[in-house]
């Protein structure tokens, strides 16, 4: 999170024909954006293109801002809403071309999962636990990959995450429930192997 910056009044002077000043407004957000585009898209140039539209986007719209939520959740929702579209439209023309290559291989992992604090650095070095790591989240259904993606990465308070995804706070909690459920199934077997007497996240 940037420090404490008066955005409201960098919204004000924006809105008030400042339009220089949206640089600066959205310069802490950008990597947080550009990230959570990157987690659902998994394609570089894509989570590229989704983030300057989501800014765009946020640029177009900040008169409808009102301070209900954080700018930065704001932010965060038009982005989701960016990537979801963006998803949609990838698997329209997935379904009329059944010959289309997937391009899901070979992608890197998303940069913020260096930042989870209950993953051993030393182990996130290790291209096999990053691998299993990814492999894991992108399965996800992607109900489910959102709340997951927003609480436990994005790290949203719960009310947040369902006002971000626009569902009651008792779906983000049993949405985030399950995702976990699915991880621990598919996750602790393999990371087990991998280092026996590590303790991993919590709920594995």
């Amino acid at each position: 999170m940037p420090m404490e910056r008066d955005e409201s009044g960098m919204i004000a002077a924006i809105l008030g024909g400042d339009a220089q000043l949206f640089h600066e407004l959205i310069r802490p957000y950008e990597r947080r954006v550009y990230a959570m585009a990157l987690s659902f898209l998994r394609n570089e140039a894509d989570a590229e293109d989704a983030a300057q539209e989501a800014f765009l986007k946020a640029f177009r719209s900040l008169a409808s801002f009102r301070g209900d939520a954080k700018f930065g959740t704001w932010l965060v929702s038009i982005t989701l809403n960016e990537a979801r579209s963006r998803i949609r439209h990838r698997d329209t023309i997935k379904m009329e071309s059944l010959d289309e290559p997937a391009d899901d291989h070979g992608q890197s992992l998303p940069a913020l999962l260096r930042d989870w604090k209950e993953i051993p650095s030393e182990a996130l070095e290790r291209k096999e636990v990053r691998v299993l790591l990814q492999k894991a989240i992108t399965a996800l259904p992607l109900i489910y990959r959102e709340v997951f993606q927003l609480r436990d990465i994005e790290e949203l308070s719960v009310n947040e995450a369902a006002q971000t995804l626009g569902i009651s706070i008792a779906s983000v909690k049993v949405r985030l429930h399950r995702a976990r459920m699915m991880l621990q199934k598919n996750l602790a077997p393999q990371l087990k192997q991998i280092a026996p007497k590590r303790r991993w996240l919590a709920w594995l």
